[in-house]
C-alpha cells in the first residue's frame, strides 16, 4: 500500500502554518505601506521573499528526491481526507471492440478497455471523534498512460454506452460511510498501438501543487496501478453483467 501524500497530517499542517506566518508577514507589509514606513515595507517584503522560498526549496526538494511506483493488482493506494482515509485498487480489466446495443452501440478506434476500479472507506483510518457520517470523496482526476507516455481520459461516449447495458456505475466521488466501498467502471477507448497501459487515479483540487511530498506538487513522482492482464467477455456478458453497488469490505 501507498498514502498520498505519507504524513498527510504533517504535510497539510506544515502548509496551512506556512501560509499563516505569509499572510502576518504580508499584513505588516501593508501596514508599512498605509503608514508609508520604508523600513517596514523593506524588510516584511524580505521576509516574506525568504518564506515563500524556503517553502519552495523544501517543496521542491521532496519532488526531486521522490521515486516513482507501481501497485499490483489488488494493492491499495491511500488518499487522506484529513480526518480519515480513502483506498482505491484495480480490481478487473476487461477489453471490446464495442459497447451498448445497436443502433447507439460504439465501436473503438482500436479497443475499449474498462478499468473497474474499488473504492474503500477504511474504517481503520477515522479520527475518534468522527463517527458513522458518510463521507463524499474529493475529486479524482484519472487517467491511463502507455509506455510511450501518451495519456488517455476516461471516454464520455464510451460510458455512455457501457452504461446502455450496465446502469449507471458509480462514480468516485459518491458517499460511502466507514467500511463501505464499491465498484467504478472506467471507460477508455486506446489506439490499437497502446501498449503496457497504466492507471493514475490523483487528486484534482489545485491546492494539491503546494503540499510538500504530494504527487501533485511540481516534479513529483507518480504511483500508478499496474493493470492485470485484460479478457475480453462475450456480449452477453457484458449486457448482464450488473455494476457492484455500495458494499461492506
Amino acid at each position: 500500500m501507498e498514502f498520498m501524500p505519507r504524513y498527510a497530517p504533517v504535510v497539510v499542517l506544515l502548509f496551512l502554518g506556512a501560509s499563516f506566518v505569509l499572510g502576518l508577514t504580508l499584513l505588516v507589509v501593508g501596514y508599512g505601506l498605509v503608514r508609508r514606513k520604508g523600513a517596514v515595507i523593506k524588510y516584511g517584503l524580505a521576509a516574506a521573499l525568504a518564506e515563500a522560498g524556503l517553502y519552495a526549496a523544501l517543496l521542491l526538494a521532496v519532488s526531486l528526491a521522490s521515486e516513482e511506483k507501481v501497485l499490483g493488482p489488488g494493492e491499495l493506494k491511500y488518499f487522506c481526507e484529513i480526518d480519515c482515509h480513502v483506498a482505491y485498487s484495480v480490481v478487473d480489466v476487461t477489453l471490446t471492440k464495442s459497447l451498448g446495443t445497436p443502433p447507439q452501440a460504439r465501436a473503438a478506434a482500436g479497443s475499449f478497455m474498462i478499468v473497474k476500479v474499488k473504492t474503500w472507506f477504511d474504517a481503520a483510518t477515522i479520527s475518534s471523534h468522527r463517527g458513522n457520517a458518510p463521507l463524499t470523496p474529493n475529486p479524482r482526476r484519472v487517467t491511463l498512460m502507455d509506455e510511450q507516455g501518451r495519456r488517455y481520459e476516461p471516454s464520455a461516449e464510451a460510458q455512455r454506452a457501457f452504461e446502455q447495458v450496465q446502469g449507471i456505475t458509480a462514480p468516485l466521488t459518491q458517499a460511502l460511510r466507514p467500511g463501505e466501498s464499491y465498484t467504478t467502471g472506467l471507460m477508455f477507448d486506446l489506439p490499437a498501438d497502446a501498449r503496457n497501459p497504466r492507471l493514475l487515479i490523483t487528486d484534482a483540487d489545485c491546492v494539491t501543487w503546494f503540499l510538500i511530498g504530494h504527487e501533485g506538487s511540481p516534479l513529483h513522482k507518480k504511483i500508478f496501478f499496474a493493470l492485470p492482464s485484460p479478457t475480453k467477455p462475450a456480449a452477453r456478458t457484458l449486457r448482464n453483467s450488473a455494476p457492484r453497488g455500495c458494499s461492506r469490505r
